[in-house]
């Protein structure tokens, strides 16, 4: 299993906003974390990525288990085995695109790769963007060189948070068709948490989660 997750409790203080008895995720499945605002998608993918620690719980991704690892050793996993799509896209403003994917490999503690990086943007139809700017490019742009991004360390497991909330319906088809490519080229697992109706019928497998207790 790439994602083995048992009796975990997630939140902020005190108050749980995610509960969870069991979740296994099999290697190269694609899951849907499904529910409105506030029920805890991001929570969880939070947890997922170790960006957060849990209340109570056992999370293991990739047979390694998170609650046993430091600060320091979690930012390091996630950067080799964790591929992050976020609602918000964070290319760093002041890097050009082929910079960017840099930095995901050295923040890995990789060495850098421009062939790797070069490939990752071919396959995504950007790489001759890979000069430019983030302002210089369009919404479906950037968009396509953040999936790069994630999976240019070629992780285990991709998790994009609410990645098309903010587009039209076409973009929207278009962008979830990429991440089921990019995730099918490298093997990798896809999580993806949405509140948008318009993607469910594309995964086979849907995890709903509640409204916060």
């Amino acid at each position: 299993m790439v994602v083995d997750i048992r009796d975990l409790k997630a939140g902020y203080g005190t108050t749980a906003v995610v509960s969870l008895a069991s979740l296994q995720i099999a290697k190269g499945e694609h899951t849907l974390l499904h529910g409105p605002s506030g029920c805890g998608k991001t929570t969880l993918l939070n947890i997922m990525a170790g960006i957060a620690a849990p209340m109570a719980g056992q999370v293991m991704i990739n047979g390694t288990a998170l609650e046993k690892l430091t600060v320091a050793q979690r930012d390091q996993f996630r950067g080799e085995k964790i591929g992050l799509v976020m609602q918000r896209l964070h290319l760093i403003s002041a890097l050009t695109i082929s910079k960017n994917l840099r930095l995901a490999q050295q923040l890995a503690g990789m060495d850098v790769d421009e062939s790797r990086i070069l490939n990752s943007l071919e396959k995504l139809g950007v790489a001759d963007k890979r000069d430019r700017y983030p302002r210089e490019l369009s919404q479906g742009e950037a968009q396509r060189v953040a999936i790069a991004r994630a999976v240019v360390n070629r992780p285990a497991l991709i998790l994009a948070d609410e990645p098309t909330s903010a587009l039209d319906d076409s973009s929207c088809l278009a962008a979830i068709d990429l991440l089921f490519e990019q995730a099918s080229a490298y093997g990798a697992t896809l999580i993806v948490a949405t509140h948008d109706q318009r993607v469910k019928a594309r995964f086979a497998r849907v995890v709903a989660l509640g409204q916060r207790p």
